[in-house]
């Protein structure tokens, strides 16, 4: 129509496809990394340490979950729409992302770059709590949406 302008969004993408740039994405993302910070917080704090007190060591036990996760999470397209579309799609997917990240985790862990070491007691443990933790924020979301 002449006079009437449309708005058309579209949403960029990067990693052919595999991650869409968008507040949604950056909205996912940051609660993702927010849940990951949250499981291993918790669980320095049940062995004594104190994230806040020892910055170096809690970003230590970090980082292999936050590596594992967001090597997973963009190559196996978990921040695009389709990955919270439905709760079925963001449990589904969410759930071998992080058996798949906490598998990645575990194998950085064993090297002398990260403190700890790859115990499979310490992977089942980040599987279930890590994993409720991402699957209740990834749930919220799909229903949210």
């Amino acid at each position: 129509m002449p006079g009437v302008k449309t708005l058309c969004m579209s949403v960029s993408t990067v990693g052919n496809g595999r991650i869409e740039l968008s507040a949604r994405t950056a909205l996912v993302a940051v609660g993702d990394l927010l849940a990951i910070a949250l499981f291993v917080g918790v669980g320095e704090l049940t062995h004594g340490i104190n994230p806040i007190l020892s910055p170096g060591r809690f970003a230590g036990t970090l980082t292999p979950f936050y590596i594992g996760w967001l090597l997973v999470a963009g190559l196996g397209g978990l921040y695009t729409a389709a990955a919270t579309a439905t709760v079925r799609a963001a449990l589904g997917r969410t759930i071998v992302g992080w058996v798949l990240a906490v598998g990645i985790a575990q194998g950085l862990r064993s090297t002398a770059m990260f403190p700890g070491s790859a115990a499979l007691t310490f992977a089942l443990v980040s599987v279930l709590v890590g994993g409720t933790l991402l699957l209740l924020w990834r749930g919220v979301i799909a229903v949210a949406k």
